[in-house]
């Protein structure tokens, strides 16, 4: 099975759980063993790829500025890519500008996802039975790329992951083991650093540049 045999699936449950006039956001990266695979929550129509007339990768943060001020005070984005994100307006991404950002993504060996792939119209809080549909699929794309470690931003993505209760205030810089298809991953949560996680953007960072000077 390829990543792009999910699709159809996850085209169905926008359908079902997402907005009917937006379209479903997949994942990019490095697909061929990366070193980490970051799992969001769900796609807003704040990332331009969700829009019907957009021919490009449908790929997660297309569009948008903070996720990427993350990934950059981290060490996973280049300087200069970093620098023309930040002078786009979100209009002025174009498929292009998509690929060369994920290209730069892929070279820095991760993977960006959601568990949730249902566009919605904004930040609206979906309920923990809407994850759960999805689960099934982020276990098939988790073992199709097959990462060193998994990174869940927040308690709701890390606890329905894991499949127990987690506070990521609780659990800073500790581990969980998921089994994925027979093989057990090492599996992060991490304070969500985006929206309302604005605020603990900092503590995220600090976190993720720990995890990662353990690969």
């Amino acid at each position: 099975m390829q990543l792009e045999d999910l699709k159809a699936e996850y085209d169905k449950l926008q359908l079902e759980y997402g907005a009917k006039e937006l379209k479903s956001i997949y994942n990019g990266g490095c697909t061929n063993k990366p070193d980490i695979c970051f799992v969001f929550m769900n796609p807003t129509g704040r990332n331009i790829a969700s829009n019907p007339n957009w021919k490009g990768r449908r790929s997660p943060w297309i569009g948008t500025k903070n996720i990427w001020k993350l990934f950059y005070r981290i060490g996973l984005l280049d300087k200069k890519i970093y620098e023309n994100i930040m002078t786009k307006k979100p209009q002025e991404w174009d498929e292009k500008f998509a690929d060369l950002v994920y290209g730069n993504v892929e070279e820095h060996k991760y993977f960006i996802t959601n568990l949730g792939k249902c566009t919605q119209i904004d930040a609206r809080v979906l309920p923990n039975s809407v994850y759960i549909q999805y689960l099934d699929l982020l276990c098939k794309e988790i073992e199709i790329i097959n990462p060193k470690i998994i990174i869940t931003l927040g308690n709701q993505v890390s606890s329905i992951v894991l499949n127990r209760n987690v506070s990521v205030s609780q659990c800073r810089k500790q581990n969980f083991s998921k089994n994925i298809a027979g093989k057990e991953y090492k599996v992060y949560p991490v304070y969500y650093p985006i929206g309302n996680g604005m605020m603990n953007i900092e503590k995220a960072i600090e976190d993720i540049k720990y995890i990662i000077e353990t690969l």
